[in-house]
């Protein structure tokens, strides 16, 4: 009981602090300088490249825009960074006008004025020649956070560039994953306090919950609300979030207007995006009683316990150097221990910059092969992943047989020593009484 009630002023406490945290000014024209500073040198140094070259523009801008200071382009602008030694040299080159909104946030070391008008590449082209790098990546990738630079774009910079220089192009979806992927420590407590919210948003809807009457959509728009009033963003779609489902099975999908009805199980995935930036993706769930019972039944509070269990392993296995695979293998074989159906879904991915970030993917071993591109991925310092703990049944639902799942999700971010919660994880079953 003493147990309990100290979670409970834990949360409440800090979802104040939370709170009050968004209630400070937007850190992240600071935050993307440092990130400039202390992380991309070394994701440069990853890739291989020496240079970076970012093309922002009006109405259809980089995905990376905001990361590097494009985010109020309307000429063609052209930013260039530089790896020197254990820095990073940075250029911006922006018609009249922008540029001047660009000395201001003192993001680059420089910043060139080109009149409108004026050829971006050719002057692009005497910083290349100046600082004369062997290797240059630029946003042309199957990562679509790395495929900012249009078709029309990369054949103009080619030509103006000419053969020899465009030789050393090379993609920029390798620079982008070992940079993104990494998040300062200042960040990750950003994220903390985030997820501490989401996880207290997600409990007061339940308790809003009248078996027989409140529909998943109820408790979708009760969330909603209340995203309103703390003035937060969605965490990924809107028409997806929150995904509240009381019934089988939908796997990312909207809320429905089904009644929830005692001896339910129910699942809200629930993300939520702070200063513009950062998200969170975390699910909580719940359990209807029926009359006359305290607690879940002890089939259901077996599937938790297998879920939670599993989950608690996945952890137990994250640090770095370790493989997205291996970190997902663990718990398919578990789940294949306890007599769990068989998961489609991997175990987890990166969270941050959106709700599926970029880095290695916590999947693979649902699979009997080997493992293949992000899922072999090393686990890093300073990455952050939500994932999930799973436990699949078979049900009956409207005359046809399907399944249900818990997949209780957890975000973590991976340490020097292993892995550790954002926030203390849910333990128990959310129990909802008739009122």
């Amino acid at each position: 009981m003493k147990t309990k009630l100290f979670f409970l002023l834990f949360i409440l406490s800090g979802t104040t602090l939370a709170q009050d945290f968004l209630k400070s000014p937007n850190p992240w024209h600071r935050i993307r300088k440092e990130r400039i500073q202390q992380l991309l040198p070394d994701a440069m140094r990853t890739a291989g490249v020496e240079a970076w070259i970012v093309i922002c523009r009006e109405n259809y801008n980089d995905p990376l825009a905001s990361f590097i200071g494009g985010e109020n382009a309307s000429g063609t602008a052209a930013y260039l960074l530089f790896l020197r030694d254990n820095s990073v040299r940075s250029v911006a080159i922006s018609p009249s006008g922008e540029a001047v909104a660009l000395k201001d946030i003192g993001l680059h070391d420089t910043v060139i004025v080109i009149e409108r008008g004026a050829n971006l590449w050719q002057s692009a082209l005497k910083q290349i020649q100046q600082f004369n790098p062997s290797k240059i990546a630029v946003n042309s990738s199957m990562r679509t956070i790395a495929d900012g630079l249009t078709y029309t774009q990369r054949t103009q910079m080619e030509k103006e560039f000419g053969a020899e220089i465009s030789q050393r192009l090379l993609s920029s979806g390798e620079l982008v994953l070992s940079w993104l992927s990494r998040k300062l420590p200042e960040e990750i407590e950003i994220m903390r306090q985030a997820a501490l919210l989401t996880d207290q948003l997600e409990r007061e809807a339940y308790a809003i919950v009248v078996p027989g009457t409140t529909t998943d959509a109820d408790v979708g728009r009760f969330l909603k609300k209340r995203m309103k009033d703390l003035g937060v963003e969605d965490g990924w779609a809107a028409d997806q979030n929150p995904n509240v489902n009381s019934g089988p099975d939908r796997g990312h999908s909207h809320a429905t207007d089904r009644v929830i009805q005692p001896g339910d199980v129910i699942q809200t995935d629930f993300g939520i995006k702070v200063f513009g930036i950062w998200v969170t993706d975390i699910q909580r769930f719940a359990y209807v009683l029926r009359k006359g019972e305290t607690s879940a039944p002890p089939e259901i509070q077996r599937y938790w316990e297998n879920a939670k269990r599993g989950h608690r392993l996945v952890l137990a296995s994250m640090r770095p150097g370790v493989r997205g695979y291996d970190a997902d293998k663990v718990q398919r074989d578990w789940l294949k221990q306890q007599g769990s159906l068989p998961i489609m879904w991997g175990t987890g991915h990166p969270v941050g910059y959106w709700a599926h970030d970029i880095g290695p993917a916590l999947s693979g071993g649902q699979t009997d092969r080997p493992p293949v591109g992000d899922a072999a991925r090393l686990l890093q310092t300073g990455q952050v992943f939500a994932y999930d703990g799973f436990f699949c049944w078979p049900i009956e639902y409207g005359g046809e047989k399907t399944t249900k799942t818990i997949s209780v999700e957890e975000m973590a971010v991976i340490t020097g020593k292993g892995a550790q919660y954002l926030v203390p994880p849910q333990e128990e079953l959310i129990l909802i009484r008739v009122k």
